[in-house]
Parts: structure tokens; sequence; C-alpha cells
């Protein structure tokens, strides 16, 4: 009567007790046998999805939810992904993704919201997540990413200073910047830009000051100009225009003051005085 039955099967413990659950099994497994699985990976450059490993290895999720997920994760902005489409597409059927659906609703992967259209119809908005806790993620926008170092471009390098005009009259201005415009038709190299011949426009004036004309102050700019390529030509100029600067012109003062001719109110003869009367014969 006490004899044990050693036929009879031990009853059955529950597969999701914590230490039967196949994904806290399979480590432990495949480390006592010396399996386990191996990677033959290859990088992906176009066509793939980043899918965190939080979804992938998942405790609580069914394998289909999981799938699932990793499916509506690599979809485009805008796809179908309600029930019936994901059934014409998936063999699962409309049971099993109504409830894979429901899982990860549950645990934050996706948001769905009624919402009424503008002609009065009923549609469900769905929203992946593809890190739970995110809310709002899609409403807020990015902040702008940051330009990075390489993107600024190098600063400008300041042009050497040139000499200033006296009277910077707008039509010697003008002048001057007549003779840099020609340059480039002499040399093409010597094209420069509407910001650098602002600035030189001023020395140019202060040669045109000088008594110079524009035809010489073109030569002067062009003259024994190097042969290799001119990286800065508004540079070069700008230097030439200070280190040889020419030198201001002699004073040479005002004329003096010539009378109006005047006829001798004796004689009749032209003479010059500054008021009518007797010229200088007359009156000795």
């Amino acid at each position: 009567m006490d004899t044990q039955q050693t036929n009879v099967r031990p009853s059955g413990q529950s597969r999701n007790d914590g230490k039967n659950h196949p994904s806290r099994r399979i480590g432990t497994a495949a480390t006592r046998c010396g399996g386990g699985v191996t990677h033959d990976n290859a990088r992906h450059t176009t066509r793939f999805t980043v899918i965190g490993n939080h979804l992938a290895q998942h405790a609580e999720l069914s394998l289909t939810a999981i799938g699932l997920a990793a499916h509506i994760q690599s979809l485009p902005s805008g796809a179908a992904v309600d029930i019936r489409s994901l059934a014409a597409r998936f063999p699962e059927g409309t049971t099993r993704i109504a409830a894979a659906l429901r899982e990860l609703e549950t645990h934050g992967y996706l948001r769905r919201t009624r919402e009424r259209t503008q002609d009065g119809r009923m549609v469900t908005r769905t929203v992946s997540c593809n890190q739970p806790g995110r809310t709002g993620a899609t409403q807020e926008p990015k902040p702008p990413r940051p330009a990075r170092r390489e993107d600024k471009p190098p600063p400008r390098r300041a042009l050497p200073a040139v000499p200033q005009p006296a009277y910077p009259a707008p039509d010697l201005l003008q002048t001057a910047l007549g003779v840099l415009s020609g340059l480039r038709r002499t040399d093409p190299r010597l094209l420069i830009s509407a910001m650098d011949a602002e600035h030189l426009v001023p020395g140019v004036a202060a040669w045109l000051e000088r008594d110079l004309t524009p035809e010489a102050v073109h030569s002067a700019l062009t003259t024994d100009l190097p042969p290799e390529p001119l990286h800065r030509p508004a540079a070069l100029l700008a230097h030439r225009l200070s280190a040889q600067l020419p030198p201001l012109p002699l004073f040479r003062g005002a004329p003096a003051a010539r009378h109006p001719l005047q006829n001798c109110d004796t004689c009749d003869r032209a003479y010059r005085a500054p008021e009518p009367g007797t010229c200088g014969a007359c009156r000795s």
C-alpha cells in the first residue's frame, strides 16, 4: 500500500514561473551545454531600421507583438497599420494581430486615439513609439542641431588699410570705383567683389587727389604683377595703394588777381584798373 508509483508523472509546474520562463532559461541552458547562437553580421548602409533591445528582448511581450512592433517601426509615416491592413499583410489573422496591438499599447509602444475628421468621420490615429515614455514627442519640434565646427565658414581675413582722401567728393569716389572695375579687363585675376571694392575705393580716391589721372592709377595697380595665381587680389591692391602712394603735389599759390580793362577818360586808351578813371600816363 505504501509503494510509490514510479510510472506516474509528477504534476507539471506553471511555465510562467520565474525559473521556467523561456527568456530566463535560454541563456543558462546554452551556457551549460556549450552551445548558443553566434552572429555573422554585415553592416547595413541602406534600408535598415534601428530597434532597441528593450523591444527585441522584452520579457513580457509575445513574439507576435515584438515582430509587429519591429514591422511598424520600419514603415514610413502615413502607412496603414490598422488591423485589417496588417491581417492582409501577415498570416496571423485579425484576432492575434488585434491582441498584439493591445500588448504594444499596454507597454507604451503604440498610442491610439480616436479623432473626428472635418467631414464627420471617426478615424483612429496611431503613433508608434520606439522608446516608451516619450509622450508627445511627435508634436514637439526637435531642437535645431547645433552647427558643427567644420560646418562654420572660416572667418574672413580683414584687408590691409588703405589711404583716405582729404575730400571724398562723390564724383571722386565714382571715378575711383570705375578704376577698380576696369582692372579685370587688363588682368582677369584682379576681379574683386563689391565688398572689397567698397574698401579699396577711398585708397584710389587718395591717389586721384594727388593729380594722377585714372589711367596712371590703373597702370600702377596692374604693372609688374606676380606670375602665380592671386588668391587675394584685393589684399594685393590694398598693399599697393598704401605702399606706393605718391607724394602730395607741390603747393601752388593762387594766381594774382587781374583787374579788368578800363578806358581812360582822357586819352581813351585801355588800361587795367579796379574802377574807371584816368590811366597812369595821363595822371603823370
